[in-house]
């Protein structure tokens, strides 16, 4: 539901921007960003944090198309790109922050609701920041603002170029004025019997695409528990892991921002690419090893618990062919695994979950299972999440690549430069 948010924010933030401006676009995101946090924290059934994962999304969405867009239009043109990498850096950042204040909610009374609510901070601080920028210079020449964008290019840039740049922007918002109420219509048909723009559409739209269905909103939004079912009991331990595989993320991103200029767009995205194979196909390992050999339920672990035990294990016919997994599928009510205290990996019980029995078996020295099931394998599926991380962490590059993939099907199609220029 977020995402689907975020779908609509996007689409409805393109218009907001046009019509109100960028800045004001960043208030009503961080507005709505707020408003979904308050809703999560204080949410008293699923239904009301759904809607407030929608108020989020909203707000991701808006802001995730606005922010580059007002940096690349109010910043100095020398620090223009790098400034737009920055941001993107610093979702990576933000995503590792994030997994770090979740550790430090895991105690805490209340949990869930300390790490959803505390989102509602950023916002507000951004929202007061945002009164002491600009907006955008661009914008308020679109509007006829000229005056104040002339006031607001003096500040960012020196007063030997800010004539230039000053003459520039007018020339560049006329000529889009001019294009746009031209009578002449576009025919989107010719456009795409282009050789040039049909490979640039192409080489733009499925980058995007495809880095999408590679999964990574999943592994993400999931990573605890993707840990958990690679056999990791602990919720903090499963949050600590998944802050190390956060922190990978933006260690990926520095690492991609060095080597795009050393080995190219193309090359990079195919290394990228070939890794992300190799790591999901030692996920996917894995999970087949820990599900298909998972400890077995033991009858006398579980009569242990006498009073704890899973009811369709006891009304099983064939309870002796009962494991790990068959003991966590179990519906009514859910089960968890409760580990032998001598090795995770050897016969355990299967219990009825809940808070008191996991605490009986947390009291035993014992680990509890309700996602996953104890492997020894477990460390592997560590490694092929970093490496998933680490080799998908070029988002912030594949932003450029779109661009830089476009100018090279214009500098190799056989179209005259001029003309896929004026294209």
């Amino acid at each position: 539901m977020a995402i689907a948010g975020a779908i609509i924010g996007a689409a409805v933030g393109g218009w907001m921007n046009d019509r109100y401006g960028r800045r004001t676009a960043i208030l009503i995101a961080d507005f709505l960003f707020l408003i979904g946090a308050v809703i999560m924290a204080s949410a008293p059934s699923a239904p009301l944090l759904i809607v407030g994962r929608i108020f989020v999304g909203l707000g991701v969405g808006m802001a995730s198309m606005t922010s580059p867009l007002y940096i690349s239009e109010a910043s100095p043109a020398k620090i223009r790109g790098a400034l737009v990498s920055t941001n993107g850096f610093l979702i990576t950042g933000g995503q590792f922050l994030s997994y770090l204040i979740n550790l430090a909610f895991t105690k805490a009374p209340g949990t869930w609701r300390w790490m959803l609510g505390v989102a509602g901070l950023p916002p507000i601080v951004q929202f007061i920041l945002m009164f002491g920028l600009p907006e955008s210079p661009r914008w308020l020449f679109r509007k006829g603002r000229e005056e104040e964008a002339k006031a607001i290019l003096r500040k960012i840039y020196p007063v030997d170029e800010v004539e230039q740049e000053i003459l520039d922007l007018k020339e560049s918002v006329e000529a889009e004025i001019r294009e746009e109420g031209s009578s002449e219509k576009i025919n989107i048909i010719k456009l795409l019997q282009t050789k040039t723009v049909r490979r640039g559409l192409t080489a733009g739209v499925g980058l995007q695409v495809f880095q999408q269905f590679v999964g990574i909103n999943t592994v993400m939004y999931y990573s605890p528990t993707i840990v958990q079912l690679a056999g990791f009991a602990s919720n903090r331990t499963a949050l600590l892991l998944s802050l190390v595989t956060a922190g990978l993320n933006a260690f990926g991103s520095i690492v991609s921002i060095y080597f795009i200029d050393r080995t190219g767009r193309k090359k990079l995205l195919i290394i990228s690419l070939l890794g992300l194979v190799i790591s999901l196909g030692v996920l996917s390992g894995v999970f087949h090893e820990t599900t298909s050999h998972s400890p077995v339920v033991s009858s006398v672990e579980t009569s242990h618990f006498s009073n704890y035990t899973c009811p369709d294990y006891s009304s099983a016919a064939n309870s002796a062919t009962w494991d790990c997994m068959k003991c966590l599928k179990a519906s009514s009510p859910h089960c968890g695994f409760c580990a032998s205290p001598t090795n995770k990996l050897l016969p355990g019980a299967c219990l009825i979950s809940n808070d008191t029995v996991k605490k009986q078996c947390h009291d035993e020295s014992r680990l509890w299972y309700t996602r996953g099931c104890p492997s020894k394998y477990g460390w592997l599926a560590l490694i092929g999440l970093a490496l998933y991380i680490i080799f998908f962490s070029e988002e912030i590059e594949k932003m450029l690549e779109v661009r830089a993939l476009h100018w090279r099907f214009w500098e190799k199609s056989d179209e005259p430069k001029e003309k896929s220029q004026e294209v």
